[in-house]
């Protein structure tokens, strides 16, 4: 006759179980809430702080800025995705995702490296005023 399992490796499988759900979790991609998208408008700050030809990480709002050319802005969503890591850098016009290596053109969205397969959302923005205000 077999023994039900011990207290100790009932609650050590449940804790597993629980970790590796907050992992799934934690790297959801899509496009609901945590997509990166905002619901609402976000004032980014000053417009002079997106160089020409490069691009701005506002991290804290998961939102990526490039400046093309001068005076013309674009704004993608900077959660990555393949699985929803904000991206981490922005050098020149190219976002990196470490969580997996993924890299994105910042001026049009499109993956440049995967595994990221979609494109970063784009973001509607304007410059009034000298500040830009994104969604």
């Amino acid at each position: 006759m077999s023994q039900p399992p011990a207290r100790r490796t009932v609650l050590r499988g449940a804790a597993l179980v629980g970790a590796a759900g907050f992992g799934v979790a934690a790297c959801s991609g899509g496009s609901g809430p945590d997509s990166g998208v905002p619901t609402e408008p976000v004032e980014l700050g000053a417009a002079a702080e997106v160089p020409v030809g490069g691009a701005k990480l506002y991290r804290e709002d998961r939102l990526v800025v490039s400046q093309p050319s001068k005076g013309t802005f674009k704004c993608f969503s900077a959660t990555c995705t393949h699985a929803g890591c904000v991206l981490t850098e922005v050098t020149k016009e190219e976002g990196d995702c470490s969580c997996h290596g993924s890299r994105f053109d910042v001026t049009n969205g499109q993956v440049l490296q995967g595994p990221a397969t979609k494109p970063l959302p784009e973001v509607p923005i304007k410059n009034k005023g000298g500040k830009l205000i994104a969604g």
